[in-house]
């Protein structure tokens, strides 16, 4: 029997492969043995595991943030590119996976689902989870798009072809998608967070949400019916389901890393925060690719902070450190100190040790100094493809973000939301000052530099602490987008550490030792293991002369490499111009993003 068991999850598996590799427009029809899969929970428990497919991946989960602008990069994606991307260039308009959610949503719902109802509604919640995560990807990239409920036949042109629909038709459908996976999702916990639960409906819900109502807002979309407030009322309602329902909360052991840094070092997540995860596993050889990305140039880009960033993060007592006398000519070693301890947890700072000794930025992978260590391990023997730390993809911490930017949004935050929200994340940090109060002043540097059309203290800070929690986990784009704030992918300066002299030995993180010669007449350093580096050409690392004093790092990706068209179009990705001509070809119409004809 159980030979014969095994032979029917092969079959099913097979099947599940065939499936999902079709497309919308594709005539190929997979006819699996529908009882094999509807029959039993064991058949739809398989056939879900299929949609897991569609979550980041170990290879790629921690790379999220690749485009953004608190990061200089050493090749820059072609869609900032000045004339580099277009609707021709375009190949990302792909369904393959919504077919197979919708393939096992309509067998749930059809006479050959025979599993009891809470069963079938339980993974029918599963599968409608991951339809709304693929449609909130396809609202960030497209904004509208066709909304399909379910499998298309061959024979069905009229919809296969159909025009895009409205946003307030994809967000309407988002959320009812949501708010059944929250209802019938019956698990409540998962081992390592590597399945779906209520909580991570609610905290998606809370996601897409927000989003919507802050881009409709912030780019005044009109003839919706759907209003803003509506959307951040829904959006901070879910967080507070996982907020009061949940058992959730920060980590705040110290542990081995600290309380931040642990969440993106372990093997198994930390279930207390982490809501969703992708796992890595030593023992079955599943295994990550971190330390090659960030500590390597054959993998990675040299994914570096850039100072702008680097400045937000607070001092221990909750001051902004732009408001202490000469911060803009402290050496790196001087302003790591006294800062919010997510900053060492994020960068290599003072006290840094690789392989057990201190180490300072590596000058030949980095490009400004301010070397990630986010979701890389701190020994050598998991470089080149061995990393065994899993990776966070929804954390409570953004839940309580999200809570406090809606209720910020809707005018309704009181200093009890503040501090349990917000408070909270900067305690977890060890800052003492500012965490159960709602902040009065604007902090005159963060406006200027990131959001000068902000007036409202509270969001700045909102704004300042989730470019802080949520550095490099994948969202700083779409947040850009909806606060309608894309330029500053192309105008943020990506300035690098400051330095007080040129063509001389700089011990980087003040532990006596030269690690570093920056040279911009040829000359090379004679000491031991001081690693030269050129800064002398006005492209890749170069310097910049600071006005007060010294130099400052600078990384210049080249000319037009660093692009937001004064159109704004890049807002969205453009419809791919093939898709538009298949469309055309059939008889069909199917509207292109603006700007990108």
């Amino acid at each position: 029997m159980k030979k014969k068991l095994d032979i029917q999850h092969f079959l099913l598996y097979c099947c599940i492969l065939l499936l999902g590799g079709c497309d919308l427009t594709e005539n190929m029809k997979v006819d699996a043995d529908k009882a094999m899969i509807f029959g039993s929970e064991s058949g739809l428990r398989l056939y879900a595991y299929s949609f897991y497919r569609a979550l980041p991946t170990l290879d790629d989960g921690y790379k999220q943030d690749e485009t953004c602008d608190l990061a200089a990069v050493r090749n820059t994606s072609s869609f900032i590119q000045y004339n580099a991307y277009n609707a021709e260039t375009a190949t990302s308009w792909s369904w393959s996976t919504l077919r197979n959610i919708n393939y096992f949503i309509d067998g749930c719902n059809s006479d050959e689902c025979t599993v009891d109802e809470d069963t079938r509604n339980n993974y029918l919640g599963i599968a409608r989870w991951f339809r709304a995560y693929f449609y909130y990807d396809k609202l960030v990239t497209y904004g509208e798009v066709p909304w399909f409920a379910n499998e298309i036949q061959s024979y069905q042109t009229d919809v296969m072809y159909k025009e895009r629909d409205s946003r307030d038709v994809i967000i309407r459908n988002m959320i009812e998608d949501l708010d059944f996976a929250y209802e019938h999702i019956q698990a409540t916990a998962s081992e390592n967070s590597s399945t779906l639960t209520k909580w991570a409906a609610a905290a998606l819900k809370s996601r897409v949400c927000l989003f919507e109502a802050s881009y409709r807002r912030y780019h005044q979309l009109e003839g919706l019916e759907i209003s803003t407030d509506k959307l951040f009322n829904e959006a901070a309602d879910a967080a507070k389901l996982v907020m009061d329902n949940s058992g959730l909360s920060l980590n705040t052991a110290v542990g081995t890393k600290g309380a931040y840094r642990d969440l993106f070092y372990r093997e198994e997540p930390i279930t207390q925060e982490v809501i969703l995860a992708v796992c890595a596993n030593n023992g079955s050889g599943i295994l990550g690719t971190q330390n090659w990305w960030y500590n390597s140039l054959s993998r990675g880009k040299g994914w570096s902070l850039v100072r702008p960033f680097i400045n937000t993060y607070l001092k221990i007592d909750g001051t902004p450190f732009t408001s202490d006398a000469g911060y803009e000519t402290k050496n790196f070693a001087e302003e790591i100190k006294g800062r919010d301890l997510r900053l060492s947890q994020t960068i290599r700072g003072a006290d840094f040790k690789l392989d057990g000794k201190v180490t300072a930025a590596d000058m030949s992978v980095c490009l400004t100094g301010y070397h990630v260590i986010k979701y890389s391990l701190d020994e050598s023997q998991y470089d080149n493809g061995k990393n065994i730390n899993s990776i966070p993809l929804i954390r409570y911490a953004e839940v309580l973000l999200n809570y406090a930017e809606s209720l910020a949004e809707l005018g309704k935050i009181t200093d009890n939301e503040w501090n349990r929200t917000i408070g909270a994340l900067r305690q977890r940090a060890g800052i003492t000052g500012g965490i159960d109060k709602l902040p009065t002043v604007i902090d005159s540097y963060l406006q200027n530099t990131f959001y000068p059309s902000v007036t409202n203290p509270v969001l700045l800070e909102i704004r300042r602490e989730r470019a802080i929690e949520l550095v490099a986990e994948g969202l700083r784009f779409s947040d850009l987008c909806r606060w309608k704030c894309g330029e500053l992918i192309a105008t943020l300066p990506w300035m690098g550490i400051h330095i007080d002299a040129l063509n001389t030995d700089v011990d980087l993180n003040g532990d006596g030792i030269f690690d570093c010669y920056f040279t911009n007449n040829g000359t090379s350093s004679s000491t031991k293991d001081c690693l030269t580096v050129n800064v002398k050409n006005t492209t890749g690392i170069c310097f910049k002369t600071n006005d007060r004093g010294g130099y400052d790092l600078q990384y210049n990706p080249g000319e037009g490499n660093r692009y937001w068209y004064a159109d704004d179009r890049q807002y969205l990705y453009p419809v791919p111009a093939q898709v538009i001509r298949d469309y055309e070809s059939a008889g069909y119409k199917l509207s292109q993003n603006p700007y990108w004809n």
